[in-house]
């Protein structure tokens, strides 16, 4: 095989990429390319529908119009035999590009696609065909099989990290590039997630051409072949014919009926220029899913799955049919928003309806098809574009599926309650220990208005909303939630400090007096957050550290982001003594895409720079969670300390390593 990183062989072509150029890599490689369309095609195909459009997505790659190659020197012909270069920037690295995009673009598309491709290259989108026959790779053994059931459980950019990394025998750094090019939105996470599933499948992520993505299992140019279903293909073959029959007879009399009793428009819709009896079985409104009113205090699944359609118009068949045919083919000037990591696709399935009502002048519809809730708001003002919110809401829980935004304004939004919500109240974050109001709640279960967080551009105030679940599901059960932007409210949690031998803490509702209090000097960096598609929020006070000089205790905490798509963020603070009760705890360090601050990351360790009141001194702190037992300075400064906190006398604006040595012996880097 080819080694993408190790061999350049050629560089890359001047100008556009020629269609000699291009096939000539194409024949050349045409088995690469197959097998990285196979490996990313999504595994739920099957192996004889994965395997045909692997070979499609591989063959359209080929460019249709581009400059015609360079000739070659008089009495020197073409050497279609010559080797092809696969570095960078050459005519396979362009088709390689080619496929990886349409591969990863083919599972969001609906099962409608093809037959929607207009023109003549409508034909080149359903070849390659096999008519009577079944085709599907050689099977493997115990590694390829497991390799394959990962791969069937892992979404389509893990798929594509792995085929380039082990059957491309691409760096981590041409990967992530390659997928960041391909529209992948997280691609360091993506290759992260694809090496955790070969080791976990594998024992050992696997190099070179012994790796089982290598093999025949995954090869859809080696094809073993078997017959279709021969009776049932009979039964179609017999049906057809009937149906041809049926057809010739109702040709043959339409004219007369036309002619007797139809006008011209009549006769123009019957002979179907547009045949309005083909739409879709999921845009028709009379195919929404509703759930009964009272499911959700008979289910184990408390979710959206469970919400009852409301509202004044949800029988409105005219708005839904609207809100359903904008969502399957939007025009141009509506209105589009999705938070990162949400598809725009159309529904493959007749979706959830759980509102229809009008709210403010705006008639608004909320849909949910399982992995995403879809918000449509048509104006009153026939002459404004209708506007489509998409949000990933996928394994949403009591908590997270407790509300939805309905309209947003400039200076407050308006809320749907989840059914079992029994009491509503609001909360300023930035006023701990004040009671909150209470906002009015339609019977549809819409509420008032409630000022949007930070709306002014300022941070004066940050309110929230403190739901009550109903006792029907969960006992005296509150929790916090607040608009940042997105259709589903962000859940609010905290994480006490540490106690003298407890075990580790698990994060609880922000509700108790010390968790209001906590908010109150972290409400403020949460705008950061804004859009971002954020599903929770914990504040963690992984460490409480006595300061030299008597200058009080401090808290060193994680606030940890989680979005609904997967990755998170952190951001460590350290809050001060002697500040103000709302004063923003100092930012230490942020992370991206990180375990920290989790259950999957539960170790944390960080440094900051702090100044004496005393002396004025300056002083380089450090603090880890519970199971740190020694913690190391390197770099600009060199000290040791035992226990979960450091404070040594440093240079200001010192650079420092921190590193800790853990319960079990193991060590643990510090946040950078």
């Amino acid at each position: 095989m080819d080694t993408q990183d190790r061999t350049e062989r050629t560089a890359a072509p001047e100008g556009p990429l020629s269609v000699a150029q291009a096939e000539a890599a194409l024949v050349e490689h045409y088995p690469r390319l197959v097998r990285l369309a196979f490996i990313t095609l999504p595994p739920a195909l099957g192996r004889h529908r994965r395997v045909l459009v692997a070979h499609g997505i591989a063959q359209r790659a080929l460019p249709a119009r581009t400059r015609p190659a360079p000739r070659t020197a008089p009495g020197v012909p073409n050497q279609r035999a010559a080797p092809v270069g696969t570095g960078p920037g050459s005519a396979y690295a362009a088709l390689r590009a080619r496929v990886l995009r349409e591969s990863l673009a083919y599972g969001k598309r609906p099962g409608w696609w093809p037959g929607r491709v207009p023109g003549p290259d409508r034909l080149r989108h359903l070849l390659p065909a096999v008519w009577g026959l079944r085709v599907f790779p050689a099977a493997g053994g115990a590694d390829e099989l497991a390799l394959e059931q990962a791969l069937s459980g892992a979404d389509a950019a893990t798929r594509a990290a792995l085929a380039l990394r082990r059957a491309e025998d691409l760096t981590e750094d041409r990967t992530r590039d390659l997928l960041a090019e391909a529209g992948v939105a997280e691609p360091a996470l993506a290759l992260r997630t694809a090496e955790r599933l070969a080791t976990k499948a594998l024992g050992e992520p696997a190099e070179g051409t012994g790796h089982p993505l290598l093999s025949g299992e995954f090869d859809p140019c080696f094809v073993h072949t078997r017959p279709t279903d021969l009776l049932r293909r009979r039964h179609r073959l017999r049906t057809a014919g009937a149906a041809l029959v049926v057809a010739a007879v109702a040709a043959a009399t339409l004219p007369l009926v036309l002619r007797e009793g139809q006008g011209p428009q009549e006769r123009e819709a019957a002979t179907g220029t547009r045949n309005a009896s083909i739409t879709q079985r999921v845009t028709d409104p009379r195919n929404l899913v509703r759930a009964e009113d009272d499911e959700w205090a008979d289910t184990s699944r408390v979710d959206f799955t469970v919400w009852p359609a409301r509202g004044d118009r949800r029988d409105d068949l005219a708005l839904l049919d609207r809100a359903l045919k904008v969502w399957s083919a939007p025009a141009r000037t509506v209105r589009i928003s999705s938070t990162p990591g949400t598809g725009t696709a159309p529904p493959v399935e007749p979706p959830r309806l759980l509102y229809a009502g009008d709210v403010d002048g705006t008639a608004v519809v909320l849909f949910n098809d399982g992995d995403r809730t879809v918000r449509y708001a048509e104006p009153a003002d026939a002459s404004q574009p209708p506007v489509l919110d998409f949000a990933r809401t996928d394994d949403a829980d009591v908590v997270t599926g407790a509300a939805l935004v309905v309209t947003r304004s400039g200076s407050a939004s308006r809320f749907l309650l989840a059914p079992w919500i029994d009491e509503t109240r609001t909360r300023d974050l930035l006023r701990p220990a004040a009671p909150g109001g209470e906002p009015a709640v339609r019977g549809d279960g819409v509420t008032a208005a409630v000022p949007r967080p930070g709306a002014g551009g300022t941070c004066d105030s940050w309110p929230a909303l403190q739901l009550r679940s109903s006792e029907r599901i969960v006992e005296n059960h509150a929790f916090l939630l607040t608009d940042l932007g997105d259709l589903a409210p962000v859940h609010l949690t905290y994480t006490p400090p540490p106690g003298s031998g407890a075990p580790a803490r698990q994060p609880r509702e922000a509700t108790s007096a010390a968790a209001l209090a906590n908010w109150a000097r972290t409400a403020c960096h949460l705008p950061s957050l804004r859009g971002a598609g954020v599903r929770a929020v914990n504040n963690w006070v992984y460490a409480q550290q006595t300061l030299p000089e008597g200058a009080g205790r401090a808290d060193w905490v994680c606030t940890r982001a989680d979005t609904w798509r997967g990755p998170g963020r952190v951001l460590v603070q350290l809050q001060l003594p002697g500040t103000p009760p709302t004063a923003l705890g100092a930012p230490v360090v942020e992370a991206r895409d990180t375990a920290s601050c989790s259950r999957f990351g539960q170790h944390v360790l960080a440094g900051a720079g702090w100044k004496g009141p005393k002396s004025g001194d300056w002083y380089l702190l450090a603090a880890g969670s519970r199971k740190v037992q020694r913690i190391q300075a390197t770099g600009g400064v060199k000290a040791d300390a035992n226990g979960t906190t450091m404070a040594v006398r440093a240079p200001r604006g010192v650079k420092a390593e921190l590193r800790a040595r853990m319960a079990d012996g193991s060590t643990l880097e510090g946040l950078r």
